[in-house]
This record gives C-alpha cells, sequence and structure tokens, in this order.
C-alpha cells in the first residue's frame, strides 16, 4: 500500500500586478495558514506513527513555500524536497504523470499543487466528490497499490480532510 498526501498550496498574493502566476508569493492569510496546516499534519502523521518518505512540488513560489511549511513541521529534510516542473501543472493528469515517476521504494508521498488538479485527482483516487480542496487542505488518501505506476482511479481510500477552516483558532 501506498499513502499520498494532497495539499493545495497556501493562498497566494495578488498584489503585485506585474508578478507572473509562476512568481505569486502569499498573501497574509497563506503565511498564515500554511504554518498552521502544516503543525496539523505534523499531529496527524505522530498519531498515526507515519513518516513522508518524500515530499513533490510545484516549483512556483506559493507551492515552494508551502512546501518548506510541511517539510519543517514534519521533520523532512528541506534540501530533499523534490521540485519539479511538471508539478506546475493544473489538472489531474499532469499531478498523475508527476506521481507515477515517484521511486516504488518511497510509501508515503506528499505532493504540494494547484487546483484544480489537486480537487479532481482526489476525488478520482478515492471515488467521492469534493467539490473543492480549499488553500492549504491536506487530503489523505491510502492507495492499495504496491508501485507508483499503478496510480489509477479508484485505488484510494480516503484517510482524512484537513483544511483551515475545519478548525477553531483562539
Amino acid at each position: 500500500m501506498k499513502r499520498l498526501l494532497l495539499i493545495r498550496h497556501a493562498k497566494s498574493s495578488w498584489s503585485d500586478a506585474a508578478a507572473s502566476d509562476f512568481d505569486r508569493g502569499l498573501n497574509t492569510r497563506g503565511k498564515r495558514d500554511g504554518p498552521f496546516m502544516a503543525e496539523k499534519l505534523a499531529q496527524r502523521l505522530k498519531g498515526k506513527a507515519l513518516v513522508v518518505d518524500s515530499i513533490v512540488a510545484s516549483p512556483a513560489k506559493r507551492a515552494r513555500k508551502t512546501a518548506l511549511f510541511m517539510a519543517r513541521a514534519i521533520g523532512y529534510d528541506t534540501e530533499a524536497i523534490r521540485y519539479d516542473n511538471a508539478a506546475y501543472c493544473f489538472t489531474a493528469g499532469g499531478i498523475i504523470k508527476v506521481l507515477q515517476r515517484v521511486d516504488d521504494s518511497y510509501d508515503t508521498v506528499l505532493f504540494v499543487g494547484h487546483n484544480h488538479g489537486i480537487t479532481e485527482l482526489a476525488e478520482w483516487l478515492c471515488g467521492e466528490p469534493l467539490a473543492n480542496i480549499p488553500t492549504s487542505g491536506i487530503v489523505a488518501i491510502d492507495c492499495s497499490i504496491e508501485r507508483w505506476n499503478e496510480l489509477e482511479a479508484p485505488c484510494g481510500t480516503m484517510s482524512f480532510f484537513d483544511y483551515p477552516k475545519k478548525f477553531s483558532r483562539k
């Protein structure tokens, strides 16, 4: 069995109209929610005694920053994050192609990317409608596969779905 953690990047900023989509950073909410959800993920993983074997992320600025939040919170070496140019995509099919190239020695993979692809992929793998994974949202999927190139629908069961508004903050 393989485990997949799909994470939609934290809320991006639109304040710099000259910035390309690729170069957009995080806004205030993204800088707050990203680390908050990273800590929630760390708690979840600790509670399930799971370790992330690999982090793959889009190289877009907002996804890189989100991947760094996650890596730091779970104690993953930030230098080992794999930023894949092909992960800068917005479709489930594009994300699948990236994930199917993951080394089979990795059982738990965390992927940071973009919508609509993240939501479509989670729905496709689990066969469950989610409508929308919000920014900083995390969907954990247990996949009944032995090799990443076997990733197809429906091979997964949703383990959890967390997002910022699910938690009350004081």
